[in-house]
């Protein structure tokens, strides 16, 4: 009896148990009576533990409810959002009345690219959720890998640049209005270095392979020396959309180079970096040479006299530019009499042309082709697929932008910065339409060629995210 008892005691206590070679797994298999004990007690509270741990009831308690998260999101950006626009006003209030406007032109300068670049980013992300919803493989189009970026993930950027730039904006505006002056002028330097840095930093973060994917695509564009691709040439065509945005990024930067950040300096139109400096025209006009340019080596490799219409296309763009710019550089009555009736006759003859070749060649809507099917019917389907109006208002929209593609290209025109920003984004949305009527008519050439691409070569996005825990594009 006190035998049995000392080995139950032994078993509940490891200080009062001898040391043996035996493992739990080998004392368990032994059938010995003393062993029973161990089996009893030990094991089994061991499997206990183990199973709570594991027990779906257990993980629900640690992860809140995606619904949850989404509220709580969306609860913190609404207050992000009202406190920097009170922080806002508040310091633009305070200045004086006769300066107050200049100043909102230079803090307007600074932001608006970077504001219209994640307006862009944004769009592309929304152009990438219909294409993943719709039986158009944009991988294969695109020549993406199956790592490629989802529109989740593009969004995540876009949230990030829509969060990141106002913050900016609004410290720039509360420092200079509380005497920080050299603070202020600080803040769109340090934004513009950091969206550089982040750009071309050389490591495995942040979706290594998708910058260097844009950075190469960048590369070929500006020196088309080898076969222009797919990627290429529509790149090229949406910064013709944003050549606003590199004229006032070229302003921007050449005010941070010579310190004039937040002072008086640039007030003169006629300074280093004023309105009237011959750098604008010059920097509008690039991404419509490089588009030229590709034209010219897509017909030295094809052969194709569409190219070169369409080379001339681009070069149309060239004396709409610079026509405006002389205006500042003639004299008034010679402005009014000569360049100004050559650079209306430009413009017509631009917008025009540019509208033609989008009808006839980019969208081949010769006949109203059926806009591209989806894989799952819904509203948006029953809305947009075989309707004419879409197509309607697609052409009709089209060809009223196109007309004023002129105001914001023109310098002589810009003298309202918000409404140059309110037609620079309403171009930009004109691009966006224009992205899904180019890729279709791609994907038509593709499947008419008689290469049929199957569509299981391209994963879907929940099958991506399951099946990958090291997502780097």
């Amino acid at each position: 009896m006190f035998e049995n008892q000392t080995a139950i005691a032994s078993s509940h206590s490891p200080h009062l148990r001898k040391p043996g070679p035996k493992s739990v797994s080998s004392d368990l298999g032994a059938g010995e009576p003393g062993n029973s004990v161990q089996e009893g007690y030990v094991f089994p509270l061991t499997v206990g533990e183990m199973k709570a741990s594991n027990s779906p009831m257990h993980t629900t308690a640690i992860m809140p409810s995606p619904i949850f998260l989404w509220r709580f999101k969306v609860i913190w950006f609404l207050i992000w959002a009202f406190t920097c626009c009170k922080i806002g006003w508040d310091s633009v209030m305070r200045m004086s009345a006769d300066l107050r406007d200049l100043f909102l032109y230079e803090a307007f300068l600074y932001y608006n690219p970077l504001l219209l670049v994640t307006m862009m980013v944004w769009l592309w992300g929304v152009c990438l959720w219909v294409f993943s919803q719709s039986t158009i493989n944009y991988a294969k189009i695109f020549d993406l890998d199956s790592n490629h970026l989802t529109h989740r993930e593009i969004w995540k950027c876009s949230i990030w640049m829509t969060i990141i730039v106002p913050t900016s904006m609004t410290a720039y505006l509360y420092l200079y209005s509380h005497g920080e002056v050299a603070l202020a002028a600080s803040q769109p330097v340090i934004l513009y270095v950091a969206v550089a840095l982040v750009l071309i930093f050389p490591f495995d973060i942040f979706y290594f392979s998708s910058r260097y994917f844009l950075l190469r695509t960048l590369w070929r564009i500006a020196l088309p020396l080898q076969p222009i691709s797919f990627p290429d040439f529509f790149l090229a065509d949406i910064l013709t959309s944003m050549a606003k945005v590199f004229s006032d990024l070229e302003r921007s930067v050449c005010r941070m180079v010579h310190r004039q950040v937040a002072t008086i300096a640039w007030f003169e139109a006629d300074s280093v970096c004023g309105s009237h400096s011959v750098a604008i025209p010059l920097v509008l006009v690039v991404p419509y040479i490089w588009r030229l340019l590709q034209c010219l080596r897509q017909y030295k490799d094809t052969k194709e006299k569409p190219t070169l219409f369409n080379a001339l296309k681009y070069s149309t763009a060239v004396p709409v530019i610079f026509l405006s710019a002389l205006k500042y550089h003639v004299s008034p009555d010679r402005w009014t009499y000569v360049y100004r009736r050559l650079w209306l006759f430009s413009s017509v003859v631009n917008s025009l042309y540019s509208f033609y070749w989008d009808i006839t060649r980019d969208w081949d809507l010769s006949v109203f082709a059926r806009i591209f099917k989806f894989n799952k019917p819904s509203l948006c389907t029953n809305l947009f697929y075989g309707r004419r109006w879409v197509y309607f208002w697609v052409i009709g929209s089209n060809l009223i932008l196109r007309c004023t593609w002129t105001y914001k290209l023109s310098a002589h025109l810009r003298h309202n910065y918000l409404t140059v920003f309110m037609v620079t984004a309403l171009e930009m949305l004109r691009r966006f339409q224009w992205i899904f009527f180019r890729v279709e008519n791609e994907w038509n050439k593709i499947t008419k060629s008689g290469f049929q691409i199957p569509m299981v070569d391209m994963p879907r996005e929940e099958e991506k995210l399951l099946g990958s825990t090291n997502h780097n594009v």
